[in-house]
């Protein structure tokens, strides 16, 4: 048997041979003494009711926990990596414990978030799981001691996952970091109709580039990212229209940096804007992501028109970081506080109501007092309802972390002033009384009502009627928080549904044939040695004609597309 982890890492999985495997000539010259032999069947076969022995390696009837930190980028990889597993056969839990491998989907932008990553793979070790680690903390830095004798899957080939997990499972280290290219030009990731499992079967994230123009000095995600690489558009608007036809009523934009889209593929974010509002139901509603403020500043005209789009969010996360040019200058951040400024004040008055998100650094390395103090102005004067500020954590690796740093206790103090400013002011007091239209997606963390959105991507709670979810509800404001409205329902208004086709259920795999799809769910619901072992699965084929017909179709167009692929 093999270990569990091997000393030698592989760079992929065809370079899976043993040191101790015989040689081409030796096994050519002893092929002579060989005596022909009658071999006795063994006669002592598992039967599906039992399955295959406790101590298996057989790939694909194991149990998976996947487990996701950071960005949407980041979810969105998980839910792919999730749906790729489910269709090969594998069962994703929730239950840690309960799995036989971990998969751990990592975040670098903060120490906290790789210290979390960090404890989570000693803990799986300490629990005999097998741990395959994908995101950008692997990507970024795959030589940690930490990360020794893991296998790895990059961030750009999640589409292989199942291969490093049957790997893994196997008790073979393997690592794929590779980029995915065509005649030589990075793409943005894997393909964007592969299978995947939405967390919110609601809501489906579409990363429409990888990677960033930018050089920002403390950031660590780009050296996992690299530079950007767009999706095409066509490819992006068909991803959306199967979502809709999945019953999805959001679709949110992701990437590192949303308003550079398209810049190396000779497009821009208005033009991928306007095609998929074209694709949208009436009901449905899309959610553009963060945006850096120097690749909007010339699209601001058009950008104002979009987000004005019924179908659109007014809604903008546009990160600051300081108020302080020197500060900004310092973090390479390629624009000024004016810039910051002028997108701001363009888009509050060309689109009345719109809602502007942005992140805010404290104790950035070299960062006064007086700059501070400009931030905190900053604040006050815009009193943004959304705000994300984070204390300076230098990442190793990045510019910064070779910078003299503010002291921790100055850190935490400006972080602790600037958070009492933001809960100074109450951003939705001002809307009781409106009546709005809002979206409901999800039910909140505390289980006591829904969570819906208003086009200007404000939270409304709203009572838990089941009627709600996935709708379009007409509501009265009669209460507000610091980060959120309370709703009545009108009683006389009527509930819009959005979505042209039924949602999927949760944990149903998206992007497969509907005659593929059942036949998963029903395997997925028999007892898992029987349902996942190949010899069920090979049952099953043998018997249903209707599952050969859609099987067969399924895997004529993969072939179809990789010749395709081959040979444009």
């Amino acid at each position: 048997m093999p270990s569990a982890s091997c000393d030698t890492l592989l760079d992929d999985i065809e370079d899976i041979v043993s040191q101790e495997d015989s040689k081409p000539q030796d096994r050519h010259s002893s092929r002579r003494q060989v005596v022909p032999k009658v071999r006795r069947r063994n006669t002592q076969m598992f039967s599906e009711e039992n399955g295959p022995p406790s101590d298996s390696t057989i790939p694909g009837i194991q149990k998976i926990w996947i487990r996701t930190w950071g960005c949407s980028h980041n979810n969105s990889d998980g839910e792919y990596m999730a749906g790729q597993l489910a269709a090969y056969g594998y069962k994703i839990t929730e239950n840690a414990s309960d799995a036989d491998l971990w998969l751990l989907n990592s975040c670098t932008v903060k120490n906290p978030a790789e210290d979390h990553f960090r404890n989570s793979i000693k803990k799986a070790q300490e629990e005999n799981k097998k741990v395959v680690l994908a995101g950008c903390v692997p990507q970024a830095q795959p030589r940690q001691d930490y990360l020794k004798g893991l296998s790895i899957i990059g961030v750009q080939q999640i589409d292989r996952v199942v291969e490093v997990v049957e790997e893994t499972i196997k008790g073979h280290s393997v690592r794929l970091l590779g980029q995915k290219k065509d005649n030589g030009k990075r793409l943005g990731g894997a393909r964007l109709d592969l299978p995947k499992i939405r967390k919110n079967p609601l809501i489906e994230i579409i990363s429409i580039n990888t990677g960033c123009l930018n050089a920002c000095t403390y950031c660590k995600t780009k050296h996992a990212r690299g530079n950007l690489a767009s999706y095409p558009i066509d490819e992006l608007v068909d991803r959306a229209k199967q979502s809709f036809q999945e019953g999805v009523c959001e679709i949110w934009l992701t990437s590192e940096d949303t308003g550079a889209y398209g810049r190396d593929i000779g497009t821009d974010l208005p033009s991928l804007l306007w095609r998929l509002v074209e694709v949208i139901p009436e009901g449905a509603m899309l959610r553009l992501g963060m945006t850096n403020p120097p690749y909007i500043l010339e699209h601001l005209e058009e950008m104002a028109k979009t987000l004005n789009h019924p179908r659109v969010y007014s809604f903008l996360h546009i990160p600051v970081q300081s108020a302080s040019d020197s500060v900004l200058m310092a973090m390479k951040r390629e624009y000024c506080v004016a810039d910051f400024r002028r997108v701001v004040d363009f888009l509050k008055e060309k689109v009345p109501g719109i809602t502007i998100a942005t992140d805010i650094i404290c104790g950035f390395p070299g960062e006064t007092d007086e700059d501070f103090q400009e931030t905190v102005k900053l604040v006050e004067e815009y009193k943004f309802p959304s705000l994300f500020i984070n204390q300076f954590y230098p990442r190793p690796g990045t510019p910064a972390a070779k910078l003299e740093q503010v002291p921790a206790q100055v850190k935490k103090q400006r972080t602790k002033d600037l958070s009492r400013v933001f809960h100074s002011y109450s951003p939705y007091d001002h809307k009781i009384g409106e009546r709005q239209q809002v979206l409901v997606t999800e039910e909140s963390f505390d289980s006591k009502f829904y969570v819906a959105h208003n086009r200007f991507y404000e939270q409304v709670l709203v009572p838990k009627n089941p009627p709600f979810m996935g709708k379009m509800v007409e509501v009265d404001i009669y209460e507000s928080g610091k980060h959120f409205m309370k709703g009545q329902p009108v009683s006389d208004a009527k509930v819009f549904t959005p979505s042209i086709s039924k949602p999927l259920a949760k944990g149903e795999v998206s992007g497969l044939a509907q005659e593929f799809r059942s036949r998963l769910g029903a395997a997925s619901s028999m007892p898992p040695t029987s349902a996942a072992s190949p010899r069920a699965a090979l049952q099953g084929l043998h018997q249903d004609p209707a599952l050969r017909v859609a099987v067969g179709l399924a895997l004529l167009a993969l072939l179809l597309a990789f010749f395709a692929k081959v040979y444009t």
